[in-house]
């Protein structure tokens, strides 16, 4: 008697073949958003370069600004205003958000630190502007504009981002690395400082670097603390500094078409900046997960 061999197909049919086919959809429905999100970072960055175009010569990083217009203007003391307002800002904002992110990681009970973590949110997404009048209230009133004003409102809006990344890398950690250490006799904060922090040392930079990126390109807070500066090159931070984002909106003010070019260009060292920034935070975060997950 010759044996029956079953037919099995492989094929989809019915609700399978319907599932199939909604999920290939959905997936070409997300591809083509990433790529019109793309394009259209693509097609800013194209914009500003063009209109940069001009302007884009040696004399832009080395010269101080022409506030009278014509050829010949750079926006060196502007470069060197932002690293310094970026850069207190960021030694403001750093151990602040580190340590209340151990705080709320390693040593609170569970209903403070999400009480914390909900007004971090909170102050994450307060508008920037708002922080600008609060320290032009606290600080410039009755003062002058300084650069460690703008700093300060700076600091306000990058400690969120430094305090929610750094949380969110040291819940990474194993709880293993925790209960060997604790095992062993060591103390809780010792733990911390000696085991856990090391290990998270790569998602904490990767945290400020994201926050120093967007701290870069605020203008409100600038505009009310440190916008009232003279062209020259000044590392004096009790008086306003020179710096990019005041700089582009003072340009894009002006009559003049040398001054939009500069602002284009200005524009264009600032959002290269961004990316540069962004794309190394990204690189950091990948091998700090990687290190840990292993």
């Amino acid at each position: 008697m010759a044996a029956v061999t079953p037919s099995v197909t492989l094929k989809a049919t019915g609700r399978a073949r319907r599932r199939l086919l909604v999920n290939r959809g959905m997936e070409a429905t997300g591809t083509v958003a990433a790529l019109l999100a793309v394009g259209v970072l693509g097609l800013v960055v194209a914009s500003v370069a063009y209109r940069a175009w001009p302007a884009l010569h040696w004399s832009l990083f080395t010269h101080t600004p022409n506030l009278l217009g014509g050829p010949g203007g750079g926006i060196s003391s502007a470069i060197i205003g932002s690293a310094l307002i970026v850069g207190i800002a960021t030694g403001m904002a750093l151990p602040v958000g580190v340590l209340a992110a151990i705080y709320m990681t390693e040593f609170a009970p569970q209903r403070v630190a999400g009480f914390i973590q909900l007004l971090l949110d909170i102050l994450n997404g307060l508008p920037t502007i708002v922080t600008g009048i609060f320290v032009y209230g606290l600080l410039v009133i009755g003062h002058l504009q300084s650069a460690y004003a703008g700093a300060f409102a700076l600091a306000i809006v990058m400690l969120p981002l430094v305090a929610r990344a750094t949380q969110e890398v040291l819940l990474l950690v194993p709880n293993t690395l925790r209960e060997g250490s604790l095992a062993l006799g060591v103390s809780r904060w010792r733990t911390v400082v000696g085991l856990i922090l090391p290990t998270t040392l790569g998602g904490i930079l990767t945290g400020t670097v994201i926050a120093m990126a967007r701290a870069a390109g605020e203008t409100a807070p600038l505009l009310f603390t440190c916008s009232i500066f003279g062209p020259q090159v000044s590392t004096d931070v009790t008086h306003a500094l020179p710096n990019i984002p005041v700089l582009i909106f003072t340009y894009s003010e002006q009559p003049d078409p040398g001054l939009h070019q500069q602002a284009w260009a200005a524009a264009l060292v600032l959002m290269s900046f961004i990316l540069v920034a962004g794309l190394s935070a990204r690189a950091l975060l990948a091998r700090s997960r990687r290190k840990l997950t292993r």
